[in-house]
């Protein structure tokens, strides 16, 4: 069975940080990428930063030089510094291998002004 397990969310001020981790295991077949999506209220659910089976790593326009993504084994993390009211939302983990994408259960994130 499939666990993605995320945390780390929370409420912060206009330029603090918070680190997302995401926990898997289970997922077979390896995987072809993995990151993090998020949804503002009333918005479609977008990508924030992925990371390849050949490490190469993407960010949104919106967020680069401000996250960071990391892997190390088992664990994906999201270092969000200089946060700003247009990253709130529900932070998601996924995990797409050559069958089907996998999600976390979400994680709450609010900047507050």
């Amino acid at each position: 069975q499939v666990h993605l397990l995320e945390s780390g969310g929370g409420l912060v001020q206009v330029g603090e940080s918070l680190t997302l981790s995401c926990v898997e295991s289970g997922v077979e077949f390896g995987y072809n990428s993995m990151g993090w999506y998020r949804q503002a209220p009333g918005k479609q659910r977008d990508l924030v930063a992925s990371i390849s089976l050949s490490d190469t790593i993407n960010y949104a326009d919106s967020v680069k030089g401000r996250f960071t993504l990391s892997r190390d084994k088992n664990t994906l993390s999201l270092q969000m510094s200089n946060l700003q009211p247009e990253d709130t939302g529900v932070y998601y983990c996924y995990v797409r291998n050559p069958v089907r994408t996998y999600w976390g259960q979400g994680t709450q994130v609010t900047v507050s002004s």
